[in-house]
């Protein structure tokens, strides 16, 4: 996986995988993924990460795949 800015919901359905979602149902899903793991979510915190902002920045993309493992 290329660590590069992504939109929100072009990231979420790369987590989606072959799995046949919506892209606002595969956002909400890695919403609850990033919320339910604490490390994770603070990380993101401390990156600047909002929650209403449309694009991850690289860093934000590097710590979702570390915390979450590559989509």
């Amino acid at each position: 996986m290329r660590i590069k800015p992504y939109g929100k919901s072009e990231l979420a359905m790369l987590y989606a995988g072959e799995q046949i979602m919506t892209p606002q149902g595969a956002l909400n899903r890695l919403n609850e993924w990033m919320r339910r793991n604490p490390a994770l979510w603070q990380a993101l915190m401390d990156s600047g990460y909002q929650v209403k902002q449309k694009i991850f920045t690289s860093y934000q993309v590097r710590l979702i795949v570390e915390y979450l493992g590559e989509p």
